[in-house]
């Protein structure tokens, strides 16, 4: 029996390792474990239907965890479509009031299902989770249903009453995903600990200044940047100097666009310099642009996983003596856009270049630096 269930579980890993281009999974031997062969199914038929790469990251993330989550709550696998019950028992265990904890320990998640994801990385944060993961969670949950071909209880009006019911009970403020944003003056500080040839420093320093300087890509799309999307631009002129190297960015599929539309950002002088300087030292010449660096100094021929941006810019904050927990590779999105109104540069200019759709969520950090030294903040000053 244990044979066979290793079997099973050898051959789902490798399954996964046929869509880990597109779905960059790290913990592939857990996620083997955890997830059914119906589950591993479904993933590969959303990749061939061509469905976006975050979203696909989103939806197998919170597949493993509602699994995990399944399995600490019930001792069993998720049923298929999981029935109202299952649904309550979800909101109840993740949208609670701290203050009735006090009184009530069976309020909220278990002590033992909450031990039980914490031991396996699945909780890291202490509390309620927010109300937006928590409608996300289930938004993909019933995703992944109706792919399946199955109905669920996720319209029910119990189930609704009880989201709402909660989140009155847990009110929380919105944050921004970095709490605060890598501008300019920052960035400078991060790439002054990038100052040696080492392969790490050349490396670092291309994804800091290509990040920021494409318009604050994601961390998805610095990771899997190819070298073939990469096409030389003839040189920038500049009035009294050198002209200025230029390359342009072929995005490709994004958050925002399909496969078949191609989003083109450019990248002018430094960045073009720090990104060359990296391809030649790691000898880059096809494939993933950045790659993991090895104890000894060996370049992997895998591309880097979007958590190790996310690593690269703490483990950097760290080193130029600023709070790591404040920064993330999302501080390099608003960073740009913060930075762009810093300067002055028009928003539609700046959002050609972020490649942000809604004006509504790029204009907040214009409203915002605008705001901070505009006159209406100086009343009294």
């Amino acid at each position: 029996m244990a044979l066979l269930m290793k079997e099973a579980v050898d051959a789902r890993a490798a399954k996964l390792d046929t869509i880990a281009s597109v779905l960059p999974l790290e913990r592939r031997d857990e996620l083997a474990e955890l997830l059914t062969d119906r589950d591993v199914e479904t993933l590969r038929h959303l990749v061939n239907q061509g469905m976006g790469d975050n979203t696909l990251r989103s939806l197998t993330s919170d597949l493993a965890y509602i699994e995990a989550w399944g399995l600490a709550a019930t001792g069993k696998s998720l049923p298929w479509p999981a029935p109202e019950a299952l649904l309550l028992k979800f909101v109840a265990h993740h949208l609670w009031d701290p203050q009735h904890r006090e009184t009530d320990p069976d309020h909220g998640m278990p002590a033992t299902v909450d031990e039980n994801l914490r031991s396996q990385g699945f909780l890291k944060s202490v509390g309620p989770h927010a109300p937006s993961t928590v409608r996300r969670r289930l938004a993909n949950w019933s995703t992944l249903t109706k792919w399946r071909g199955l109905d669920g209880a996720f319209a029910s009006p119990a189930l609704k009453s009880a989201i709402r019911l909660a989140v009155r009970a847990v009110p929380q403020t919105r944050r921004r995903k970095s709490a605060k944003a890598v501008t300019g003056d920052v960035l400078a500080k991060l790439l002054a600990t990038c100052a040696s040839d080492s392969l790490r420093d050349l490396r670092d320093r291309a994804i800091l200044m290509v990040a920021f300087a494409s318009g604050g890509r994601r961390r998805s799309e610095i990771a899997r940047l190819r070298r073939e999307q990469l096409t030389v631009e003839p040189p920038i002129p500049v009035d009294g100097g050198s002209p200025l190297p230029s390359l342009a960015i072929h995005l490709g599929r994004t958050k925002t666009t399909s496969g078949e539309q191609d989003d083109v950002v450019y990248l002018t002088g430094r960045p073009v310099e720090a990104l060359n300087a990296w391809m030649t030292a790691a000898k880059i010449e096809s494939g993933s642009v950045f790659r993991a660096i090895g104890r000894w100094g060996t370049v992997s021929r895998r591309a880097i996983d979007p958590q190790s941006v996310n690593a690269i810019i703490k483990q950097r904050a760290t080193m130029a003596g600023l709070e790591p927990r404040e920064f993330s590779a999302h501080g390099l999105r608003s960073g740009y856009l913060t930075e762009a109104a810093n300067r002055g540069i028009p928003l539609p200019e700046a959002m050609e270049q972020s490649r942000h759709r809604s004006v509504q969520q790029a204009s907040s950090y214009y409203n915002n630096a605008t705001r901070r030294s505009g006159r209406a903040a100086r009343l009294l000053s």
